[in-house]
């Protein structure tokens, strides 16, 4: 992100500080806790005073709820501060709630525990997630498609006819944003005149008799150049996805810093789907209350606001990597590998050690530092050059192995220089807890500093 906004000219390298990055599941949840009751509809109660009334379906109390913001926008009270809204006054110290932010590509999802009297935020559990978001259901659709016309003729179709290929898609999107668990009447999907026309040239028979050959039961031919679609069908689309969700939030459930979660808060465009919402529902059976806020598209965007207003909002963070240095120790019998024995000068090395700085997991307060003193291995070296890596796993012994990659690099020039100590000392320091890891290093003797940010939470 930071490379972009270099690359583009809107930040320059000169003044860092221009650029705060906002992290979108810590976005949505700032925002989250600012909701007034008629900013946001509770699954579990779906009162009049959220736009819609208990007999509503859920997709219906949305779209009443919608439209009573509409009219009673008041587009400025997101940035207010010190106005305490109705929600945030049901939370107490050490309330702990959940934000799940359902996009198009992926699902994220972040555990806060609100720390008063501030309202400053401590994360629980390390923000997680997975390729669930309602691109899937896009795939699925195709992969129907291609079932019922064959997979040559759709790669075909793509590449002669792409701005069809896109009316298609656009007309699915608005019969997907239809399905709902109570709907009975089937979807009527447009068909582009050029699909139609496309492929009797490439299959030298009619689309409609391709829908009759191909065993799909619930996608039926209308006399009006349409698909037509069962609920059912439509519904059966959207399972592989919900599914690989809720079984997501089942797991982040089942852990122990995820308990007793006061607040569940759907956020994101795949937020609005029915389909998910009752199955998020189903799955809580009522341990949690269930907030969508309106305008679920713009939750991020407006947190991002408040994070800039005030970035040390988020105290504590969990550290999604282990994150270290690559250093050379003195090779110890018995402890070292013999293929890391490196032998230099008459001195015994051990080489790639992975001289870690905080682990994977590991609670990190905003602005933690993290301290290291190094010495160059010959003291003739120009130049120091530490490697900064990162692992998943929350130990690592060495920079070699498997899932270890280099995520920073500290180029120290000390040419020029002389040192009046005995070894030269180089200070490498990391500054944790914030969106990005900050890395220095500091020649102990003459005062020469490097520096380099490195992405926290990128994997």
């Amino acid at each position: 992100v930071r490379d972009s906004s270099h690359q583009s000219g809107l930040v320059s390298r000169e003044n860092p500080e221009q650029l705060i990055i906002a992290l979108e599941p810590e976005a949505a949840s700032i925002y989250c806790r600012k909701l007034r009751l008629h900013q946001m509809v509770d699954l579990g109660t779906l009162t009049t005073q959220n736009g819609c009334s208990p007999t509503d379906n859920v997709g219906s109390g949305m779209t009443q709820a919608k439209e009573l913001v509409r009219r009673n926008r008041q587009s400025r009270t997101f940035l207010v501060e010190n106005v305490i809204g109705e929600l945030w006054s049901e939370l107490e110290e050490g309330d702990r709630y959940v934000v799940v932010d359902c996009g198009g590509g992926t699902v994220d999802l972040t555990v806060h525990q609100i720390r008063l009297p501030e309202g400053h935020l401590k994360e629980l559990y390390k923000a997680s997630g997975g390729p669930y978001g309602s691109l899937g259901i896009d795939y699925a659709f195709e992969k129907l498609l291609c079932k019922i016309f064959g997979q040559d003729f759709i790669d075909q179709f793509k590449i002669k006819r792409p701005a069809a290929w896109v009316d298609l898609m656009i007309a699915f999107e608005s019969r997907k944003r239809a399905a709902a668990p109570d709907r009975t009447n089937p979807l009527n999907i447009n068909l582009p005149f050029s699909f139609i026309d496309y492929y009797k040239k490439f299959r030298g028979h009619s689309v409609e008799h391709a829908l009759r050959k191909s065993n799909v039961d619930f996608v039926k031919w209308s006399s009006q150049g349409m698909l037509r679609m069962s609920p059912e069908a439509m519904n059966s689309l959207f399972k592989p996805t919900i599914d690989h969700i809720i079984q997501h939030l089942t797991e982040l459930f089942e852990k122990p810093e995820v308990s007793d979660i006061k607040f569940l808060f759907l956020v994101g465009g795949f937020a609005e789907s029915p389909l998910l919402q009752q199955a998020v529902q189903d799955m809580l059976q009522g341990r949690s209350r269930i907030i969508i806020p309106h305008d679920v598209g713009l939750t991020i965007l407006k947190g991002a606001v408040l994070f800039g207003l005030d970035p040390t909002i988020i105290k504590v963070r969990r550290s999604p990597l282990t994150y270290g240095v690559g250093v050379l120790n003195r090779f110890v019998e018995g402890k070292h590998p013999p293929e890391k024995l490196l032998v230099k000068d008459g001195t015994r090395w051990c080489t790639d050690v992975f001289d870690t700085f905080i682990a994977a997991d590991q609670s990190v307060a905003l602005g933690e530092m993290v301290k290291r003193s190094y010495t160059p291995a010959k003291p003739s070296q120009q130049v120091i050059v530490i490697h900064v890596y990162c692992s998943e796993k929350e130990k690592a012994g060495f920079i070699s192995e498997p899932g270890v990659r280099k995520c920073g690099t500290l180029r120290l020039d000390v040419s020029g220089t002389e040192s009046t100590a005995p070894r030269r000392e180089i200070q490498t320091l990391m500054q944790f807890g914030d969106t990005e890891i900050r890395a220095m290093a500091v020649d102990v003797s003459t005062g020469r500093t490097v520096k380099a940010s490195i992405d926290f939470l990128s994997h």
